[in-house]
């Protein structure tokens, strides 16, 4: 640790959902925090062109707009809002934490929510980048109303793409999940209802094929896609093969739902416990300190923890309660330092 290295009382790594209502909450209850918004700042819900389940707007709102709103009302309260990126945190034996960032940068905090979010899995296809929030999208949840009454594709072969595609059956005059290999990835619980989907004529599942490419413009959103299907599966790679048959399919909407990365990899040296696919593991349960890791001072919100709901409202109750959860820990750690400093004076 450099010995200039400045002290806050709180970080929190995040300007998504979690993260700035974190901040509304830490700030009004004085303690002073610094937000590091991160390589994704405002996190995914800025590339959602249109916010229609966010409570408190009827007529909808523009992620960035939500955001942007967010970070106002933060700093209003007295929270600080930095462009840094965190590559490491490590709790010291007197109980802070150092956190070093990307441009060498070197805090050290009393207390530490990671709010950083999870990136969606994208498949990095022609015309996937310019078309997302215009017809591409990895959250059928969040976009899926807004394509009633067209064909959509569902890319993914696991149960992420299974609920995926029997959530859009409620709005499209049909589904087609596209899967590069013959057997599927997701449970028989998942696997089993999008077969009576397909049954009644809403699904139908193109197995042993891949999207190659989106055509489109955000003017106009979708017009087609190009698929390649090979009976042995992973066509992508076997392009040159005879067996491969590329093609052209008309759809109004594309959902990439192949997964998500949790953005955690800075916390490894923390010791704090993680799931296999890197999702951080908190209390839960009832009562406060549901989003405590294993680690004291440290906590966690939004999608760097929940792997399942991953909404933006959310992510914004369990910000509040990284909040509510820090301060109390906060205070905790004062009335300890208190007890000592008088016990020490008595001496």
């Amino acid at each position: 640790m450099t010995e200039d290295a400045v002290h806050r009382r709180l970080i929190i790594a995040g300007t998504g959902i979690a993260g700035l209502t974190a901040a509304i909450y830490a700030a009004r209850s004085n303690n002073d925090p610094l937000v590091l918004e991160g390589v994704e700042p405002g996190g995914q819900l800025t590339l959602t062109t249109d916010v229609a389940n966010y409570p408190g707007f009827p007529d909808g709102i523009s992620g960035p707009d939500l955001v942007n709103n967010m970070k106002e009302q933060a700093t209003q309260f007295g929270a600080e809002i930095d462009h840094g990126v965190v590559v490491d945190v490590e709790k010291r034996e007197d109980g802070t934490f150092r956190v070093e960032l990307r441009d060498g940068t070197v805090y050290t905090a009393d207390a530490f929510i990671a709010a950083s979010g999870a990136s969606a899995r994208t498949l990095g296809v022609p015309g996937e980048d310019e078309m997302m929030g215009y017809g591409v999208s990895t959250c059928a949840t969040c976009d899926g109303a807004f394509f009633r009454g067209e064909e959509m594709l569902v890319v993914g072969g696991g149960d992420a793409a299974m609920e995926e595609a029997n959530f859009l059956t409620k709005f499209a005059s049909k589904v087609y999940i596209v899967h590069r290999r013959e057997e599927f990835r997701a449970e028989d619980y998942w696997i089993d209802r999008t077969m009576e989907k397909v049954e009644e004529g809403e699904i139908e599942i193109l197995r042993n094929t891949e999207l190659l490419e989106i055509d489109g413009s955000p003017e106009d959103g979708v017009r087609h896609v190009t698929l390649a299907e090979n009976p042995e599966g992973h066509p992508s790679e076997k392009l040159d093969d005879p067996e491969t048959e590329q093609y052209e399919m008309d759809v109004g909407a594309v959902f990439i739902a192949i997964g998500h990365t949790p953005n955690t990899d800075y916390l490894e040296g923390t010791g704090v416990e993680m799931t296999d696919d890197g999702y951080l593991v908190t209390q839960r349960g009832a009562g406060g300190g549901q989003t405590k890791t294993a680690v004291a001072g440290l906590f966690g919100a939004g999608d760097v923890v929940d792997f399942h709901y991953q909404q933006a409202v959310t992510a914004a109750g369990m910000g509040s309660m990284a909040a509510i959860d820090a301060d109390e820990y906060l205070e905790d750690v004062e009335r300890q330092a208190k007890k000592e400093a008088a016990a020490a004076s008595d001496d």
